[in-house]
């Protein structure tokens, strides 16, 4: 049986404004303080600021490339599952995990429902947060990347897309901040 892929929703403007590709560059320096940033938790609908984490627990902030509700990135959809499925380990440690995509709210809530998240998803279709932090973009899409703060909003690891290490591994990012 031949099915079509559902490419609707993909061509829109934000599509267009990361169409051409621009490397993962990110300048931010391990021990330097990380930007803040305040953008809606589609999971519980109220804003999230990264920097209401400071002096409290350490952060995983993910970047995840997602094109559509109905259209995810091969390389980053089994890293969302493996986060969400193993969320419960960042909460036992301690570990905030943010999980931001540039999905707008309707197409962000459509992704908490059917992947049954637990870990707050942030919405960023205006892709600031992921210029802010230099992910990257191509293909009409942000790339992913993975940055770890100490509890102080200290950069400790970050973690950029290459074709060869697409996402750190959750083991990974388990392990780094474990030691924070």
């Amino acid at each position: 049986m031949l099915t079509s892929t559902d490419f609707s929703g993909l061509l829109t403007q934000r599509f267009l404004n990361n169409l051409m590709p621009i490397p993962a560059t990110s300048p931010l320096q391990i021990g330097a303080t990380t930007p803040d940033f305040t953008l809606p938790n589609i999971t519980n609908g109220q804003p999230l600021t990264l920097s209401d984490y400071r002096g409290k627990q350490p952060v995983i902030v993910a970047f995840t490339r997602i094109f559509t509700e109905k259209q995810y990135c091969p390389f980053c959809f089994p890293h969302i599952k493996e986060l969400n499925e193993r969320h419960q380990e960042f909460c036992d440690r301690n570990i905030a995990l943010l999980m931001i995509t540039s999905t707008d709210d309707a197409q962000s809530n459509i992704v908490v429902r059917d992947l049954s998240l637990k870990m707050p998803l942030l919405s960023d279709p205006s892709c600031q947060t992921f210029r802010t932090y230099e992910t990257g973009q191509a293909l009409g899409a942000p790339l992913p990347a993975q940055f770890v703060l100490d509890r102080h909003g200290v950069l400790r690891y970050k973690h950029l897309f290459s074709f060869l290490d697409h996402n750190a591994s959750v083991d990974a990012l388990l392990t780094i901040a474990d030691r924070l």
